[in-house]
């Protein structure tokens, strides 16, 4: 090969070389763009719904943690897919990520309805410490087998909001038309005397504004960023006791986090972590604030005590427990598990 003819090959091999890499190298300048979806009302960082900002402090820091490499599009308010379309498109791999109370799979997988089980959680501490003891693992273990990786672990106590008299005892209830949130939820209602109102919590103002539903329970933070105060003349609050706790994991679909490098795969596990006590803090203070909201509009604010959260347990372990552990062997063992923690 003579020099002319040399010079143009590698000339040649070097443009070669450089037309394959730089489709790659801008590829990974551009990063990977990952959809976060949840249903409640969009804000900034620093303010409004804490769920809401603790999906826009996770997506930043993740961000700056894998330099760029990871970047996230957030959808609020349902905007991106109907609410209990969430979990089925994680599962799928046709969602990315969400921040969803985790009980809406129930009617899908009967075991995240141990994620709004009555009387089984009754203090942040106790939910906290379902991640690292078995319960939490065989939960996890039992997501994975659906497809999808519990990246935070949130908890968010409960209470009731009326258009009427408020409920406490679970005598008040008869007769009242009231959305308890999940299966579980609606058996100890039922079995108070109540009928049972099914939908998602961004729904519940116009039920109650209409009269199509007299009481709804739901989070702290719920009632006050879905403005239930505006349709509602009385607040139970879980400030001090709550017979029931909600579960609302920021979740990952199994599919899209193993197609990432390990390297990002451990900052989205990390900062998921780290966003579990600002949720904690954020859900507390959220309990003293719905009070003080709801007061302020004119409601009647009350608070429960150990003996009425006993009453409500009670009904509890014969009906929703009960029912629960007989949907199957992982429900039945779920439940045992999480009775260890109480």
């Amino acid at each position: 090969m003579n020099s002319i003819t040399r010079r143009h090959f590698l000339g040649t091999l070097a443009a070669t070389s450089l037309a394959v890499q730089w489709p790659l190298a801008r590829a990974q300048a551009q990063g990977t763009s990952l959809k976060i979806s949840h249903q409640f009302p969009g804000g900034t960082i620093n303010e409004g719904d804490f769920r809401d900002r603790l999906v826009r402090t996770f997506a930043k820091q993740v961000g700056e943690r894998t330099n760029g490499a990871l970047k996230f599009e957030i959808y609020p308010g349902s905007s991106l897919m109907k609410t209990n379309a969430q979990f089925s498109a994680l599962r799928k791999g046709a969602l990315d990520m969400s921040l969803v109370p985790l009980n809406y799979a129930g009617g899908e997988v009967p075991e995240t309805n141990i994620g709004l089980m009555p009387g089984l959680v009754t203090s942040y501490q106790q939910g906290a410490s379902w991640k690292n003891a078995e319960v939490g693992r065989e939960l996890a273990r039992i997501l994975g087998e659906k497809g999808i990786v519990i990246v935070s672990w949130i908890w968010q106590a409960g209470g009731v909001a009326s258009r009427g008299k408020p409920i406490v005892d679970p005598a008040d209830a008869r007769g009242m038309k009231v959305r308890g949130g999940s299966r579980e939820m609606d058996l100890i209602l039922k079995e108070a005397g109540a009928a049972v109102v099914t939908l998602p919590s961004n729904e519940i103002y116009a039920a109650m504004q209409t009269g199509a539903m007299d009481a709804a329970m739901t989070s702290s933070t719920s009632f006050m960023s879905f403005r239930l105060e505006e349709v509602a003349k009385a607040l139970t609050t879980g400030r001090d006791k709550a017979y029931w706790y909600m579960f609302e994991p920021l979740m990952i679909s199994k599919a899209v986090f193993e197609r990432l490098p390990k390297d990002q795969q451990a900052a989205i596990m990390a900062v998921g972590a780290e966003m579990e006590q600002f949720a904690m803090k954020a859900a507390q203070a959220d309990d003293v604030a719905v009070a003080q909201v709801y007061q302020k509009a004119g409601a009647k604010v009350v608070d429960l005590n150990a003996e009425v959260v006993r009453k409500w347990q009670d009904i509890a372990r014969n009906t929703a427990w009960k029912d629960f552990a007989a949907r199957n062997a992982n429900c039945a063992n779920l439940l045992k598990l999480a009775e260890k923690t109480l």
